[in-house]
């Protein structure tokens, strides 16, 4: 292979979505994930920094061969590489490349500090052995994985009385960027939200199912996307603002999400959340989402 890298851009997201895509395909989800993860990565953990810095593109002359998201969180990247990088040199100097990368982001904010992170799916035995090749350590169990058969039976889930459920709108930036502040002490803006929508190649803004309260305010959220090639569905994020929690209003926007993905094409949901929260786990369940697999945190430095 004769690769290259270069700084990633708004337009290659379609061409790199539909190469990770295929590579699910042909080599199965391990290792890759959802194809949703990109542009959930670039456009929110990145909110307000520059991709084209952070993020690489890898041809094998006009074929993606694999992307690299680094900076996340400041000390954190991923990489995925396509089938045939997978195993030797070639996924070890993606690795390197995005490690340096990160590194340079980390130490722009503190010089002094020196760690680096990834996140890898339990399954990934290839990237295990080599990030413990080139000196990285497991350190922490994060996220499970679970998924949900589509073609069986959705339980109604109905909102609250007053409640609405409902795709989202172009004019709910304002109350969404609220509504992730509150229950991810974040710091959205408006234009921010509004901008991310933009910067989404064929994201639609209805592709979030939304909560809205008597009093017109955001209550919760459910974010879609959806890998047609493989038919799967993906919610990232989900979440309900605090002044609404224990209402079933978790339970109504994944309901509605659920339909609309089926409706969509979609065989089946996938979701990750924190492996400490019991209660994310237990709402799943009741949903008729099973652990599927987990990712795990290494580190170096």
């Amino acid at each position: 292979m004769n690769l290259t890298h270069r700084p990633f851009s708004d337009d290659d997201m379609p061409r790199v979505q539909a190469a990770v895509s295929g590579w699910i395909r042909d080599a199965g989800v391990c290792g890759y994930g959802h194809i949703g993860y990109l542009p959930h990565r670039i456009y929110a953990i990145l909110r307000g920094r520059a991709a084209g810095d952070l993020v690489r593109v890898w041809e094998d002359g006009d074929q993606v061969a694999g992307v690299a998201v680094c900076g996340m969180f400041d000390a954190a990247f991923d990489v995925l590489a396509c089938p045939a990088c997978r195993g030797g040199a070639i996924e070890v100097a993606m690795l390197e490349d995005a490690a340096a990368l990160t590194l340079r982001a980390v130490r722009s904010l503190d010089p002094a500090r020196a760690e680096v992170i990834t996140d890898v799916y339990g399954c990934d035995t290839i990237r295990r052995r080599l990030l413990a090749q080139i000196g990285f350590t497991q350190y922490r169990q994060w996220d499970d994985i679970a998924e949900r058969d589509l073609s069986a039976r959705i339980a109604d889930a109905p909102a609250p009385a007053g409640f609405t459920i409902r795709p989202a709108r172009s004019d709910d930036a304002a109350g969404l960027a609220v509504a992730r502040n509150d229950t991810f002490d974040d710091s959205w803006t408006a234009a921010q939200y509004r901008e991310m929508a933009a910067r989404l190649p064929g994201q639609l803004p209805e592709r979030e199912i939304v909560a809205v309260a008597p009093d017109g305010r955001i209550a919760a959220f459910a974010v879609l996307w959806l890998d047609q090639v493989n038919r799967t569905g993906l919610f990232e994020p989900v979440g309900v603002a605090p002044a609404f929690r224990r209402l079933g209003l978790a339970r109504a926007v994944m309901t509605g999400a659920m339909g609309e993905l089926r409706r969509l094409g979609a065989e089946t949901a996938v979701i990750s959340y924190d492996a400490t929260n019991l209660a994310a786990r237990a709402l799943y369940r009741s949903l008729g989402f099973q652990k599927t697999g987990e990712t795990l945190g290494y580190r170096r430095g």
